[in-house]
């Protein structure tokens, strides 16, 4: 009978791995599964941010100073600077020197431009920050309705914000009309009153001419309304129509 040939075994020792080799298989497959983990997970921002505490110092006090010299500020103003923080969804490679950009505007809402000059990345981000310039003025005692003419009865003594427009003299409120409603408590700006108006359509008014060295008055017909600062036409006394500025009761000036 012909003898059958048994299938071709490997030897015991070979076929069943040893324990120090299933080991160093095990590390190996932990260590590939973590690295191609940190690969696809994303990047950290760095520990070191590119706005630490002292350029911010240095920001605010820059910011402090540019509003205390705005020729506009009134004596015994308070003023407040508040620096915004980056867009924490930014990845901002670290940076060896920021350089500034400072905005035009003085007071209100304003952006810093940052941006990188030394470091491994060059970068470009904006800023927020505050201006609050703070004095004695007036908000509504109670809600004040549009087309209101606004009185001593109808404000109440606080601190407003110049930088929002808020009106801190009397005597610019007092008499004027408001445009909008204006809640309790809300300061009373110059975007919520109505122009004031100076004169009728058809009034006479004196025509100021103002040019280099000389200063011409004469007499015309206004030819519409004149709300104080907007333009106007009067026709002159020898009919001739002119383009001035309503400035006051009854006058327009020219700029020649």
């Amino acid at each position: 009978m012909a003898s059958v040939d048994k299938p071709y075994a490997l030897p015991r020792s070979r076929c069943r791995p040893t324990r120090a080799r299933v080991s160093a298989f095990t590390l190996g497959l932990a260590w590939a599964l973590a690295a191609a983990a940190a690969l696809a997970a994303p990047t950290a921002p760095s520990p070191a941010t590119p706005l630490d505490e002292a350029l911010r110092a240095q920001l605010q006090a820059r910011l402090q100073q540019v509003a205390q010299a705005h020729p506009g500020l009134p004596p015994g103003a308070r003023i407040d600077v508040e620096i915004g923080r980056i867009d924490a969804r930014l990845r901002l490679a670290p940076c060896e020197r920021i350089e500034p950009q400072w905005p035009a505007a003085a007071w209100g809402a304003l952006r810093v431009g940052l941006r990188c000059v030394q470091g491994p990345a060059r970068w470009q981000v904006q800023l927020p920050a505050q201006v609050r310039v703070w004095v004695p003025g007036w908000v509504g005692a109670a809600r004040l309705a549009a087309g209101t003419t606004l009185t001593a009865a109808h404000l109440r003594a606080a601190e407003v914000d110049l930088a929002t427009g808020a009106v801190g003299d009397a005597t610019l409120i007092e008499g004027r009309v408001l445009a909008r409603a204006v809640a309790a408590g809300a300061a009373i700006r110059l975007e919520d009153l109505r122009p004031r108006q100076w004169f009728a359509a058809g009034e006479t008014v004196e025509v100021v001419a103002v040019g280099p060295g000389f200063r011409v008055q004469g007499h015309g017909q206004a030819l519409a309304p004149g709300l104080d600062g907007q333009r106007v036409r009067v026709r002159t006394e020898g009919g001739r129509v002119v383009t001035g500025v309503a400035v006051a009761p009854a006058q327009v000036e020219v700029s020649l």
